[in-house]
């Protein structure tokens, strides 16, 4: 029988592991978790975890070696303290578009990522919006993949959607993530369109064509992520050519790479929500077209339910 549940988090995104533990009534656990004066990572679990639940919120974003580092040596040291059981809560799960080979020579890091958590003494994963859905296949322990759509979902319907739902039209960046996109129309009774990305031969620019209606209606731009915002910014200009009369964008994981933001800040996009399964840099932070939404309630929700060893799929479905 495993003890009572314990929550520690790392450093890659405190805020949303407090938001989390006030969502279950639970207070964050203490431990240390910083640096030798060699760079190398430094944890002290302060609390007891024999025998216990033991829940270690973190992303493995930017900087995401330290952040997954952190959580291995987290993982190692509950165990070896005799945790009861020991889940990794991963908001963003980094090293996910690693996921197959790309080129003769390539390493699938996403695999070797899948190992090392493993190898660590971690018996769950509960993560969200995988950037492939193959990557719970490299695990050998269960893998919870959530999803941000109920959260995303309510506040297109709340603040974006117009009254005439057929005014409104979901795009998808590109062909992966019909899907997506087609799921959120349905539901919304919008229309679906989709951006044909081609280059016409190599080192050309790409030439963005949309499939679909968007001429004088609002377009809602699906993905699952922001990196740089190359793909998407170039997407909203096209969206923009093609008669849309306003235009948004809304993500899981704001990566926010490089020139991200301030490409985000000149785009054509009149607001841009994500989630906090990233924590936002200062300039992010200060973006007006940014909007944040937290996840805390799904992942409060999914760990109370993998507690008490109860069902999660509801969760996990989208919608």
């Amino acid at each position: 029988m495993i003890g009572e549940m314990v929550v520690f988090t790392g450093n890659a995104n405190p805020v949303v592991a407090k938001k989390i533990c006030q969502r279950l009534g639970q207070p964050l656990a203490e431990a240390m978790v910083g640096r030798f004066s060699d760079g190398e990572v430094r944890v002290e679990v302060k609390a007891n975890v024999r025998g216990r639940d033991v829940f270690l919120v973190q992303s493995t974003c930017s900087p995401a070696n330290d952040s997954l580092m952190e959580l291995l040596i987290m993982a190692e040291a509950c165990r070896r303290s005799s945790a009861g059981r020991v889940t990794a809560v991963m908001p963003y799960f980094g090293y996910a578009r690693q996921d197959r080979k790309v080129q003769p020579r390539a390493p699938i890091t996403a695999k070797l990522v899948a190992s090392l958590i493993q190898t660590s003494g971690i018996d769950r994963i509960l993560t969200m919006d995988l950037h492939a859905g193959q990557i719970q296949g490299f695990f050998d322990v269960p893998v919870d993949n959530l999803y941000a759509q109920p959260i995303l979902f309510q506040y297109l319907k709340d603040e974006l959607l117009t009254e005439d739902p057929s005014q409104t039209v979901i795009v998808s960046p590109d062909a992966g993530g019909v899907e997506r996109a087609r799921s959120y129309a349905s539901r919304l009774g919008a229309g679906l369109a989709i951006i044909d990305k081609r280059r016409s031969g190599p080192n050309e620019a790409a030439v963005m064509h949309i499939v679909g209606d968007v001429k004088d209606k609002v377009a809602i731009v699906i993905d699952d992520m922001v990196d740089t915002a190359g793909t998407l910014t170039k997407g909203g200009v096209a969206v923009k050519k093609a008669g849309a009369k306003a235009i948004h964008a809304l993500a899981t994981h704001p990566v926010l790479s490089g020139p991200a933001v301030d490409r985000l800040s000149e785009s054509v996009y009149d607001r841009v929500v994500v989630t906090d399964s990233i924590p936002l840099c200062e300039e992010a932070q200060a973006c007006e077209k940014i909007k944040v939404l937290t996840v805390a309630s799904i992942f409060a929700e999914a760990i109370r339910a993998i507690h008490f060893n109860d069902s999660i799929s509801r969760l996990f479905l989208p919608l």
